[in-house]
C-alpha cells in the first residue's frame, strides 16, 4: 500500500471559506445538551481540557490561547515566544502545569500552561529526511510522548510511522513500520493501550479504521470496521468511552470541510453511536477532547452560512 500524499496537509494553507465560521461547542454528556461556547469568524481549532476542568485550550493562527468552558472568560493567548507558528497538535500534560506542543518547524517543545518560553524535547534529524514530529498523546505517569513521524523516503514519497519520546528528551522508538499511513497515537487513561486510525485493513487508499496496540507495538486490534474514514480516538478519563470522527466514504487522509460525525463507542469498539452530525474534519478533534470529569466533550464545527 502507498502513503497517502494527502494525509497532512499543510497547516500553513489552512483558510476558512467565505461566510464560514469556527463554532466552539461542548457536548453534555449527561443531559445531551450541546452548546456552541464561542462563535467566530477566525479559524481555531483542537480544543482540550485543563486537568482542573476550568479552561478550554485550542490553536488559532499558530498560537495557543484557552477559554473558559462556558465562554464567559477569555480567550486569552498563552505566550509561547518565540516558537508561534504553531499547528494544532498540542497535548497537556498530566502535572496541570505544562503543554507539549509540536511547531511547524517539524518540532516538539514543552512550555508552561500559563506562557513561557519553549523547550525544544525532539532530536535533530538529517535535513534530507524532511522528518516532522505531529505530537498526540502522553502517557498517564508524563513520561513518555507518543507522536506521529512523517519523513521522505530515501527512495522517494512519504513514510508515517507512530513514535515515542521521552517527554524530558531523548532518542526516539518506532511501533509502527511505515509500510501504511497510521495518524492520532493516543494512550489510554491507564497506560494499557495507544489508540490510533491508519489503513492496516484498508482495502482502499485513505479507508483509515481505529485501531490499538500495546504500548510496545504488538497485540493490534482492530475496533471499527465499517466503510467510513475513521479517525484521531479519544477515550474518556475514566476509561468508559472512545470518541472519534467519521469522514465519509472514499476520504483520503481528514480534510476541512467534510460531511463528518462525531462517535461514541466503548472502548472495544463495541455499543457505536452517533453524538453529532456537522461541517467539519481538520481541526475539529486533533487532540485529547475530553473533559476530566468525562462527562462532555469540546470539538470544532465550521458551518457555511
Amino acid at each position: 500500500m502507498t502513503t497517502s500524499q494527502s494525509m497532512r496537509p499543510d497547516p500553513d494553507t489552512r483558510r476558512l471559506l467565505p461566510r464560514q465560521a469556527s463554532e466552539l461547542v461542548v457536548a453534555d454528556l449527561v443531559s445531551g445538551q450541546i452548546t456552541v461556547i464561542y462563535h467566530t469568524q477566525e479559524l481555531i481549532e483542537a480544543p482540550n481540557w485543563t486537568l482542573d476542568g476550568k479552561w478550554l485550550i485550542y490553536n488559532a493562527d499558530g498560537r495557543l490561547f484557552r477559554i473558559s468552558p462556558d465562554g464567559t472568560d477569555g480567550p486569552d493567548r498563552i505566550n509561547t515566544a518565540p516558537v508561534e507558528n504553531l499547528n494544532n497538535d498540542h497535548v497537556l500534560a498530566p502535572d496541570g502545569v505544562t503543554v507539549f506542543i509540536s511547531a511547524n518547524d517539524g518540532h516538539l517543545y514543552h512550555v508552561p500552561l500559563a506562557g513561557g518560553v519553549p523547550v525544544r524535547v525532539s532530536n535533530e534529524q538529517d535535513p534530507a529526511r524532511r522528518y516532522r514530529h505531529y505530537l498526540h498523546g502522553i502517557s498517564p505517569d508524563g513520561l513518555t510522548l507518543t507522536y506521529v513521524a512523517y519523513e521522505t523516503r530515501p527512495e522517494g514519497g512519504t513514510m508515517m510511522r507512530l513514535a515515542v519520546i521521552p517527554a524530558a528528551g531523548g532518542v526516539e522508538g518506532y511501533l509502527t513500520d511505515g509500510s501504511c499511513p497510521v495518524d492520532g497515537p493516543e494512550f489510554s487513561p491507564d497506560g494499557a493501550w495507544l489508540y490510533y486510525n491508519g489503513e492496516g485493513a484498508a482495502r482502499r487508499p485513505g479507508h483509515a479504521q481505529i485501531f490499538r496496540m500495546r504500548p510496545d507495538g504488538t497485540g493490534v486490534e482492530q475496533l471499527t470496521h465499517d466503510d467510513r474514514v475513521n479517525w484521531f480516538p479519544h477515550i474518556s478519563p475514566d476509561g468508559s468511552m472512545m470518541c472519534y470522527i467519521s469522514f465519509p466514504e472514499g476520504t483520503l487522509g481528514h480534510p476541512a470541510d467534510k460531511a463528518v460525525i462525531l462517535r461514541l463507542a466503548a472502548p472495544d469498539g463495541g455499543n457505536m453511536r452517533d453524538l453529532d452530525a456537522f461541517n467539519g474534519g481538520q481541526g475539529t478533534i486533533n487532540v485529547p477532547s475530553w473533559a476530566p470529569d468525562s462527562k462532555r466533550f469540546a470539538y470544532v464545527r465550521y458551518p457555511v452560512a
